[in-house]
């Protein structure tokens, strides 16, 4: 048993699932402890089994999952040995989870301060009135500028930035000794994820809280936690403080998840992303020998016949027989793009395959109130492009996507030219060739799959209505499985038991059955960890390469577009501020709302004031003004600022010269 002054402690806890009759492991000898005030991250591709540790930490697995070894001890008390009624007391006191999607943790019905309320309702504190003063109290703590207006509004009427920090500050209103944090700024873009980020590490050293963050993103973990665990098929596989497991690897997993980064200085036209070779193991899974073996480039024979311990390699430790040749293992060769750089450029001098003049949208809401969520945007894409999409929550890029596809018409006056012709607002006057050459990923998989239909049958139906049968649609099905990383065996499953990532590769083969002209490709990677997004980015690439397909992609991951993008438009509040090559926007200038975009995270960032205005009712002139750390005067208020050259087919939408723009953001 551990000891020591600890908010939770994994002792050897094993946690099994009963499955069709069978008892399947999901954990196997889970151990590890937070100490009081310490950030723990957990991080591991999906099934690994973050997830259920953070469940198995506050007893809330599903009926059939049970800890079947070991202990779990939350601020001291053995979670296994209490009574419904003292669970119900040390969820209410020592421990508070904040989930990856808001949305789903806050009742839409009931207005925030009254949920607020019920919290220390739960806690055992005498009947709460919503404009009690604690409860604005805690709101302004997670820095609600106006946390009157706040309470009185429902859970709709605020960003997903703002929801977070409502999910926050209800989970810290007790004080709580644990904070479990669940992927909690995956769905955020980059400047409000910096601000979560901030946020948490405030309130981390204001109450002396201990965390469990939770995340894919090794950038955040290595950003916010003192230790980190490496999870891998249920088995914790390296562990020690976070600086050390990110700069000096000891396990080939940990090393192999590192090089499927995109980094800088890598894109699409030079080079392929490193993956992880092969497959996790199913939960359950049995084996001889080490776990990680048939996936690993330095396992031996002693590694397919001896489990390997964990090894204290002084302060760290590692679950490897050779840690110290971890960080020498061969790549797994990404191979260079030499040449298709120049495809690409002779693209650029092709006609336009879609052409999209002055689209704007105007939704009109109760009392004659209209929002104007994209305004006046013209942009083209050629073949073989890829343009990014960038942008805060609210600033047009899905509206935009929904205007190209059809799911919405556009105003009056805009106009959607493909290949030539004029492509009609509606899907319903499309023709079904104009449907199968622009195609959609969608961001949330679960909403955009029949969860009660098996994957065999929701690919094979678009490849049906592409022309294929029998042998033929086996084999394309077969192939499009194997390039989105999808097993064989998953064909026969159905999205409702599968994981996040794995729906979206279901998602993404379906997309690319009919091999369409253009896919739009909205937040495609956001819920995959970095081995699937590296193979998918790999394969968007590749398809792009050999069936000159062009990409709308729209992304808050910045180092994602940076790989993937060979333009960049930059919106905000419905109006398109910059446009321009990948590596002009990245070099310099930049409107200053990229330039905030670009530095979120950084030593160096650029911070905006004040919450985004509403859509409903616009600043005056230029739609920044009231945010920009670059405001120079009442011009910026007064009148509206035109598109400007910075040279190259690169445009800036703003009142200073390109030129001074990069004297002062050198």
């Amino acid at each position: 048993m551990m000891t020591g002054d600890s908010a939770l402690i994994f002792d050897h806890v094993d946690v099994t699932y009963r499955v069709g009759g069978r008892d399947r492991r999901v954990l196997t000898d889970l151990n590890f402890q937070i100490a009081r005030g310490e950030a723990y991250g957990l991080v591991g591709e999906s099934g690994s089994g973050k997830s259920t540790a953070a469940f198995a930490a506050v007893r809330y697995l599903a009926r059939n999952g049970l800890v079947s070894s070991g202990n779990i001890l939350i601020d001291g008390r053995d979670l296994m040995a209490l009574s419904p009624g003292e669970l119900r007391q040390l969820r209410s006191h020592a421990v508070s989870m904040v989930y990856q999607d808001p949305t789903r943790a806050l009742n839409p019905s009931i207005r925030i301060g009254r949920q607020m309320a019920e919290v220390f309702e739960a806690a055992g504190e005498q009947r709460a009135n919503p404009e009690l003063a604690r409860v604005a109290d805690m709101l302004g703590r997670v820095q609600i500028a106006n946390p009157r207006r706040v309470m009185e509004a429902y859970p709709h009427e605020l960003s997903g930035g703002m929801q977070q920090r409502v999910v926050i500050a209800m989970a810290l209103s007790t004080n709580p000794a644990l904070l479990i944090l669940d992927e909690p700024t995956t769905a955020l873009d980059a400047t409000v994820e910096a601000e979560i980020l901030e946020l948490i590490a405030t309130l981390r050293a204001e109450f002396s809280i201990a965390l469990l963050f939770i995340s894919h993103s090794l950038r955040v973990i290595a950003q916010m936690c003192d230790r980190v665990g490496v999870l891998y098929a249920g088995e914790l596989v390296e562990e020690g403080p976070a600086n050390t497991i990110f700069d000096s690897s000891r396990h080939p997993y940990t090393v192999g998840l590192l090089r499927c980064l995109p980094g800088p200085g890598l894109r699409k036209d030079r080079s392929r992303l490193e993956t992880i070779a092969g497959f996790p193991p199913p939960p359950g899974t049995k084996t001889d020998g080490c776990i990680f073996a048939p996936r690993c480039s330095i396992a031996t024979g002693r590694c397919q016949r001896e489990t390997p311990p964990m090894i204290d390699l002084g302060g760290r430790s590692t679950r490897c027989h050779y840690p110290e040749r971890a960080a020498d293992m061969p790549h797994v060769a990404p191979d260079n793009r030499s040449g298709e750089g120049n495809a690409i450029a002779m693209a650029m001098d092709n006609a336009p395959l879609l052409q999209a003049t002055n689209l704007s949208k105007t939704f009109t809401g109760g009392g004659g109130n209209n929002l104007r969520a994209v305004n006046a945007i013209s942009l083209d894409l050629r073949p073989g492009e890829t343009l990014g999409i960038i942008g805060e929550s609210g600033s047009g890029k899905s509206t935009l996507a929904k205007l190209l596809l059809g799911l919405t018409a556009a105003d009056p006056g805009g106009t959607i030219i493909m290949n030539g012709e004029p492509l009609p607002a509606r899907t319903a006057r499309r023709s079904p060739a104009q449907l199968k050459a622009l195609q959609m990923i969608f961001q949330n998989p679960g909403s955009a799959l029949n969860r009660a239909q098996t994957v065999r049958r929701l690919i094979g139906r678009s490849l049906r209505k592409a022309g294929l049968s029998g042998a033929a649609l086996e084999d394309r099905l077969r192939t499009l499985a194997n390039n989105v990383r999808l097993t064989i065996g998953t064909l026969d499953e159905k999205p409702r038991s599968l994981s996040g990532g794995m729906q979206q590769r279901v998602a993404i083969a379906r997309a690319f059955a009919g091999e369409p002209r253009i896919v739009v490709c909205d937040e495609p990677t956001s819920a995959l960890d970095v081995s699937v997004q590296a193979a998918i980015l790999n394969l968007l690439a590749d398809l792009q390469a050999e069936r000159n397909v062009s990409y709308l992609f729209i992304s808050h991951d910045l180092n994602v577009v940076h790989y993937l993008a060979d333009r960049i438009a930059v919106l905000y509040l419905g109006r398109l501020v910059e446009i321009g090559p990948t590596d002009a926007i990245f070099a310099g200038p930049r409107h200053p709302y990229t330039e905030a975009l670009l530095t979120a995270g950084t030593a160096h960032r650029v911070s905006l004031t004040g919450e985004i205005p509403s859509a409903a009712n616009l600043p005056s002139a230029c739609v920044f003004q009231t945010r920009c750390p670059r405001k120079i005067g009442r011009i910026c208020e007064e009148q509206e600022p035109q598109l400007i050259t910075a040279g190259d087919g690169h445009e800036i939408r703003c009142h200073i010269p390109a030129d001074e723009l990069k004297h002062m953001q050198t």
